[in-house]
């Protein structure tokens, strides 16, 4: 296990799996329902939190994109959609949320420009200085050890090339504060569970939002690993955050 207390927060605290295999299995459950879900959650809010997330690499062009924690691909379509991608490969542990993103690429006949592959974030398998950006969203949380992932995107990624993460964070003004924690206590968990029979993966959710090492925490951490330029912009009112570092 890693040294954070987020990589100690696990989905099922009675199993004996690793973070990563019990973090698959979650994904792998609740896949068939995770799109309706987050846009239902979110009040589809979490699409434009991706898309600005997104632009934070339009200056760069980039050509080659690696999405980490592809999920089902929201962020690898809306990727080669906004910046003319010529090809974007997302990784993910979770075969079923995989099997989900690959049915909308060939929906959208993108499978020349999107292929998704089933990856571990903590160990590449990508050449040094392979990829013009990365983008990971809502992911870095779920890393087993988090410094061994982000000192692999800084290996896979080009020198000059940009890394983008997208996650939750703990708003702190005051009414949207306790609004947040009634939500992500209750409701969220709740209504997870009403919809996919799977409490523990809203319950994970809430958990490890409260344990991650945000804001300047995690500049500090992307600092330490060897990215530069880094820099942080809270969105709506600092319930999600976008992380920025160059190479």
């Amino acid at each position: 296990m890693g040294k954070y207390a987020h990589d100690q927060i696990v989905p099922f605290k009675e199993s004996k799996l690793s973070k990563k295999d019990q973090v698959a299995d979650m994904f792998d459950n609740i896949a068939f329902r995770y799109d309706f879900l987050n846009r239902f959650l979110s009040a589809g809010i979490d699409i434009g939190w991706r898309k600005k997330a997104i632009n934070e690499l339009k200056l760069l062009k980039p050509e080659l994109v690696l999405d980490v924690a592809t999920g089902t691909a929201d962020v690898a379509l809306l990727t080669h959609k906004m910046l003319s991608t010529k090809k974007v490969i997302g990784i993910d542990i979770s075969d079923g949320m995989l099997e989900v993103g690959r049915k909308k690429i060939s929906e959208k006949k993108l499978t020349e420009h999107i292929t998704l592959l089933n990856g571990n974030s903590e160990q590449l398998n990508f050449e040094d200085n392979h990829f013009d950006a990365i983008t990971v969203a809502f992911g870095v949380r779920n890393f087993q050890q988090l410094e061994k992932g982000l000192n692999e995107m800084l290996r896979v990624l080009k020198p000059g090339g940009k890394m983008v993460v997208l996650e939750f964070s703990k708003p702190t003004t005051i009414g949207i504060s306790q609004f947040y924690q009634l939500y992500m206590n209750f409701i969220t968990p709740s209504i997870g569970k009403l919809f996919s029979k799977n409490k523990e993966a809203y319950q994970y959710l809430n958990d490890s939002v409260q344990a991650f090492p945000e804001g300047e925490t995690f500049l500090k951490i992307m600092n330490e690993v060897g990215f530069t330029q880094s820099y942080l912009k809270k969105l709506s009112f600092g319930i999600c955050t976008i992380y920025c570092g160059s190479k």
